[in-house]
């Protein structure tokens, strides 16, 4: 686990409990969420010092929840604050204005962007068990 967290960022710990609810999936419910989502998104995260890390949410193949950069290529990158990404996770902003409003930029996959906030709130409710 300690190799997901980042010092500085209160996006880390999200990233954390999706990789423990990831982790507590049986191999049917892994295969069904990769097969849902089909695709895999970098998320690039700026904290309040302008540090950036970056995550990788693999939904094509593996349904894991990686530190860096996505390998294969990532289908989506995501480009947002610490501040957004925290408010897109516990549910209190959407996505659709966080993106018309400038304050989330969206490369390559734009519909499968659209995705994430089931990811997110999927495994908000397995770590909640």
């Amino acid at each position: 686990m300690s190799d997901i967290k980042v010092d500085g960022f209160k996006a880390s710990d999200i990233f954390v409990d999706l990789h423990t609810a990831f982790g507590g999936f049986t191999d049917a419910q892994r295969k069904a969420q990769v097969q849902k989502t089909k695709g895999i998104f970098e998320l690039r995260i700026t904290n309040d010092d302008k540090k950036e890390a970056v995550w990788t949410i693999d939904l094509k193949k593996n349904g894991v929840i990686l530190k860096g950069l996505a390998s294969p290529k990532a289908d989506v990158t995501l480009i947002m604050s610490d501040d957004t990404f925290s408010q897109l996770a516990a549910g209190k902003m959407d996505g659709q204005k966080a993106f018309l409003t400038g304050k989330l930029k969206a490369k390559g996959n734009i519909m499968l962007a659209t995705k994430l906030a089931a990811v997110l709130q999927m495994a908000k409710e397995k770590a909640k068990l």
